[in-house]
């Protein structure tokens, strides 16, 4: 039997949301022992003097990208009952701008504002409601906005399927991307620590 278990019935809804509990559970743990419950860490990103955030989220990514291309190569993931997202290329593009403003002015994310608002902090949890604030004004002014919501619509599509590229040649060049990334963002932290101490001898 292949997974994903929910699909093939191995366990019910009932299960799921508390295997989905428990990973939520430990996501979060995870990222507080990290750092990443403190804003302070978090936009430490765009002074680019520690790129830490950088290099976990996209160990992770590469990460999870082998695991589900070994696990389906051996034959255990069976990837077209996976779900992707349908993408709609246009809203995509502005959400994610609006999400890195809100970044870079808030300093968090929504999971990182979650994490350390279960710590105490009152930051994260201005900012936490504040998520929750703009949810509620989006699906009041969804009328207004539906054009723009569902505009570019490009159905579930993965970039080895829409540039017509071999699944593994992707993979690779992933890979070869988060290297570069690595040892760039190291090279950027080394050069930030050097003018940190140039500078008050200099003054």
């Amino acid at each position: 039997m292949m997974a994903p278990f929910l699909k093939y019935g191995v366990f019910g809804s009932e299960t799921s949301l508390v295997v989905a509990f428990l990973l939520g559970i430990g996501f979060g743990f995870a990222l507080e022992r990290a750092g990443f419950g403190s804003a302070r860490k978090l936009v430490s990103q765009f002074y680019l003097d520690d790129l830490a955030v950088f290099k976990v989220m996209f160990t992770a990514i590469v990460t999870a990208m082998l695991g589900v291309t070994y696990l389906s190569w051996i034959g255990f993931l069976n990837l077209s009952l996976v779900y992707l997202v349908p993408t709609n290329l246009l809203p995509q593009i502005v959400g994610g701008l609006v999400l890195g403003a809100g970044f870079v002015i808030g300093g968090y994310c929504p999971g990182t504002a979650l994490a350390a608002t279960a710590t105490g902090r009152v930051d994260a949890l201005t900012y936490g409601a504040g998520l929750y604030v703009g949810t509620l004004l989006f699906a009041e002014a969804y009328p207004l906005v539906k054009g723009l919501h569902t505009a570019t619509p490009m159905g579930q599509t993965t970039i080895p399927q829409y540039f017509n590229l071999p699944y593994g040649l992707v993979v690779f060049a992933v890979v070869l991307m988060a290297l570069g990334g690595f040892a760039g963002a190291g090279w950027v932290e080394k050069k930030m620590a050097t003018q940190r101490t140039i500078e008050p001898t200099a003054s």
